[in-house]
C-alpha cells in the first residue's frame, strides 16, 4: 500500500522548511540527504511518510529516495530513543576499552546493539569509528563526544539520562534531543543560547599531520643510546 501522507498541518510546515532547504542547491535532488535529516526530525527516523514526502519533494521515485536512506547509519528506520549513545569499537577504542563499555552499557540497560530502552531515553549502538582516536575510547551522544571513557563513566552517563539530569559533552555543543539533532543537521540554526559559540577540536595527536605540514616541527627528542644506559 501507498505510504499515507502527513497531516494538512505538518505538511505545511514541512513544506515550507522543505523549499528553503531546496534553495540551497543548484540541482534539487542533491538537498536529499538534508530533506532526510528533516523529515527524521518530525518523528525520529525515516518513515515512509517521510521517504514519500522527500521523492515528491524533489520530483525523485520513492526507491531513490529509499536507497539513500537505508544506505546511511545515520538515517533511523525505526522508532529509537531521544539519545543515541553510540559506542566506538573500532581498533584503537576497543583495546582500549570500547569493548568492555559496550558490553557493560548492554548489561546496565538491558538492551542489545541498536536497541532501545523501554522507556524510549536511550537507543544503544556500536560504532565502527568516532574519529576521535586520541581521546579513546570515545562514547557519542547525538553526536557529540565524551572522550576517555570507563564502564563506569558510561553507566552514569546513561543513567543521568535517563533520569533527565545535566550532562556536558567532553567537547562540542550542549545536548539536545536526537529530534533537535536531526533539524540541526538539516541546516537550520541551533538558536539555544550560547550553543553555536561550543566548540571541540582534535587533540595534539590528532593535530600532529597538520602541524608538520604547516612547517611548525617540534624540538627534536635527545634519547640516550642504549650503550650508554647500560654502562651507566
Amino acid at each position: 500500500m501507498p505510504a499515507p501522507d502527513y497531516p494538512a498541518d505538518v505538511r505545511a510546515r514541512l513544506e515550507a522548511d522543505a523549499k528553503e532547504i531546496i534553495g540551497r542547491y543548484p540541482d534539487s535532488r542533491s538537498a536529499l540527504l538534508p530533506m532526510l535529516h528533516l523529515v527524521q526530525s518530525e518523528e525520529g527516523h525515516v518513515t515512509r511518510t517521510g521517504q514519500r514526502f522527500c521523492a515528491e519533494m524533489l520530483e525523485l521515485t520513492t526507491a531513490e529516495v529509499n536507497a539513500v536512506a537505508t544506505f546511511y547509519t545515520m538515517y533511523r528506520r525505526k522508532p529509537s530513543g531521544d539519545y543515541q549513545v553510540g559506542v566506538c569499537t573500532n581498533t584503537l577504542c576497543a583495546v582500549m576499552g570500547g569493548d568492555a563499555i559496550f558490553d557493560s552499557l548492554k548489561e546496565h540497560l538491558g538492551v542489545g546493539n541498536s536497541e532501545t530502552t523501554d522507556d524510549g531515553k536511550v537507543t544503544l549502538e556500536h560504532i565502527e569509528c568516532n574519529a576521535a582516536c586520541d581521546f579513546a575510547p570515545v562514547v557519542m551522544v547525538n553526536w557529540e563526544f565524551f572522550d576517555n571513557q570507563t564502564p563506569e563513566s558510561a553507566r552514569q552517563l546513561v543513567d543521568d539520562l535517563i533520569a533527565g539530569r545535566e550532562v556536558a559533552p567532553t567537547r562540542g555543543a550542549p545536548l539536545c534531543t536526537f529530534k533537535e539533532t536531526a533539524r540541526i543537521l538539516a541546516g537550520f540554526p541551533d538558536e539555544r543560547e550560547g550553543a553555536v559559540a561550543a566548540s571541540g577540536g582534535a587533540g595534539p595527536a590528532s593535530l600532529t599531520g597538520l602541524r608538520l605540514a604547516k612547517g611548525e616541527t617540534e624540538a627534536p627528542k635527545v634519547v640516550s643510546p642504549r650503550d650508554a644506559e647500560e654502562e651507566a
